[in-house]
């Protein structure tokens, strides 16, 4: 077989990737994140204060909304921090999984906060409160554009990391929120129709449910370690098993570690007297460039090769 690949391969044949730290997606995001915690919790405070000065129930409903998106953007900050501790001991991988657990928590606030809101609306059908149009007006819009700047701020790491889409999602649900305080307040100040909280209010926990459904069977899929969604495992395993001087392909795992960075093991076993070197460095090629993964492990073996069972 020989020994040392140098720099793709390990020695033994066991071709793994080695080299300078690789940050995870939702660490290349963790400045706009940082800056919309801030400003989403200072407006938070302030719309606590503005709902208990005029005692509008609406305002301070929205304020506990906004306070669920201050507490899935620090669970977003601090996940990204943590991940940033390097494997050491028992943490082969790191903490890199943080950024999905932390997804998964801010899924259960989100549909916390979704059947929270259906709750309510049914509530004030049945008894709609007194609500004043004008002061809750003015702070809705004002809380529109905070969420407008913290959606724009998110936009981009919402697409690379799952973690900053929890965050996301939850800005999106508040900002649609406000929207819907506006119209709110714009019909019971012009109309006096007070129904009109609840009807914006049931729309929006419709709104949440799905998506914050999809963010959470998202995260379950990398905790369960199941293959990525535009992953085709057994198309990877006949790309592998196509290559010159391989005989079989087997034991192929592809799985995600965090977003972004995509995983995968294989036993390669090879004919007599094929390149093993050659072999191992195009099944990285593949599996990188065709299928993403960012830290493959191979294992190249020989066609005479026999493997023991455990203990051997």
């Amino acid at each position: 077989m020989g020994h040392g690949h140098s720099p793709t391969g390990a020695e033994g044949g066991d071709g793994h990737a080695h080299g300078p730290r690789i940050g995870s997606a939702g660490e290349r995001h963790q400045k706009p994140l940082a800056i919309a915690f801030s400003i989403t919790a200072a407006y938070a405070l302030v719309e606590v204060i503005a709902g208990i000065t005029t005692g509008s129930l609406a305002l301070v409903s929205d304020a506990a909304h906004m306070g669920t998106d201050v507490l899935g953007l620090g669970l977003a900050l601090a996940a990204i921090h943590l991940a940033k501790r390097p494997a050491a001991g028992q943490r082969t991988y790191g903490t890199y999984r943080l950024e999905v657990l932390a997804a998964v928590i801010n899924g259960l606030l989100l549909f916390g906060v979704a059947f929270y809101v259906l709750y309510e609306a049914v509530e004030r059908f049945r008894n709609p409160p007194a609500v004043p149009g004008v002061p809750m007006l003015i702070v809705a819009v004002i809380g529109l554009i905070i969420n407008l700047i913290s959606f724009r701020l998110l936009t981009a790491g919402a697409k690379e990391s799952l973690n900053v889409k929890g965050a996301y999602l939850e800005v999106l649900s508040d900002m649609l929120g406000s929207v819907g305080v506006i119209i709110a307040a714009t019909v019971i100040w012009t109309t006096g129709f007070q129904y009109a909280d609840p009807i914006v209010g049931a729309a929006i926990g419709l709104f949440i449910l799905p998506r914050t459904y999809k963010l959470m069977r998202q995260a379950v899929r990398i905790i369960m370690e199941v293959a990525p969604p535009d992953v085709d495992v057994a198309a990877a395993e006949r790309d592998l098993a196509a290559i010159p001087g391989v005989e079989q392909v087997h034991d192929l795992h592809i799985w995600t570690i965090t977003s972004g960075m995509e995983a995968a093991s294989a036993h390669v076993v090879i004919k007599e007297g094929a390149d093993w070197h050659a072999v191992l460095d195009r099944s990285r090629e593949i599996l990188a460039e065709t299928y993403g993964v960012t830290h493959p492990t191979i294992q190249v073996e020989p066609a005479s090769h026999r493997e023991q069972p455990p203990g051997f």
